[in-house]
C-alpha cells in the first residue's frame, strides 16, 4: 500500500508538473500574442503618425503656398500702385518739363529781345563813341594823338578816353 500511495503521489505530482508547464506555455503564448498585438498597434500608431505628419506637411505646404500667393498678390497690388504713382509722377514731370521748356523759351525770347535792344543801344553808343560822326562828320586832323572830327556846322572835336566828345576851340 505504501507503494500504491507513493505511486499515486507521483502521478499527481507529475501531472501537476506537466500542467504547470502547459500553463506557462499558454502564458508564454498569451504574452507573445499580447506582444504581437502591441507591436501591431505600435506599427499602426506609427503609420497613423506618418499619415498625420504627411497631412501636416501638406497643410504646411498649402499654407506656405497660400502665403506666397498672398504675398505675390500684395506685391502685385503694391507694384500696380507704385506703377500708377510712377506714371503720375512721370506725367507731372513731363508737365513740369513742358512748363520749364515754355519758361525757357520765354526767357530766351526775352533774352533775345533784350540782347537785340542792347545791341542796338550798344550800336548807338558805339556810333556816338567811335564813329557816329562818321556819317555826318569827317576826320580833319589829329589833336594829342586823337582823331579830330569836323561836324556839319563846322565844330571840331575828338573822342576822349571815356567815349565823350571833347570840342576844340581854335
Amino acid at each position: 500500500m505504501k507503494k500504491l500511495l507513493l505511486l499515486s503521489f507521483l502521478v499527481v505530482f507529475s501531472s501537476n508538473f506537466y500542467a504547470q508547464e502547459t500553463t506557462a506555455k499558454a502564458a508564454k503564448s498569451k504574452t507573445e500574442a499580447t506582444a504581437k498585438k502591441a507591436k501591431a498597434d505600435a506599427d499602426k500608431a506609427k503609420a497613423d503618425a506618418k499619415k498625420e505628419a504627411a497631412k501636416s506637411k501638406k497643410a504646411a505646404d498649402k499654407a506656405t503656398e497660400a502665403s506666397a500667393k498672398a504675398k505675390k498678390e500684395t506685391s502685385d497690388a503694391a507694384k500696380k500702385t507704385a506703377d500708377k504713382e510712377a506714371t503720375k509722377a512721370k506725367s507731372d514731370a513731363a508737365k513740369a518739363k513742358k512748363t520749364a521748356a515754355k519758361a525757357d523759351e520765354t526767357a530766351k525770347s526775352v533774352t533775345k529781345e533784350a540782347t537785340a535792344t542792347k545791341k542796338s543801344a550798344t550800336k548807338t553808343v558805339k556810333e556816338t563813341n567811335e564813329k557816329a560822326p562818321k556819317v555826318a562828320d569827317k576826320v580833319t586832323g589829329e589833336y594829342n594823338g586823337k582823331k579830330v572830327y569836323t561836324g556839319p556846322k563846322g565844330g571840331k572835336y575828338y573822342i576822349n578816353k571815356n567815349g565823350n566828345k571833347t570840342y576844340i576851340q581854335d
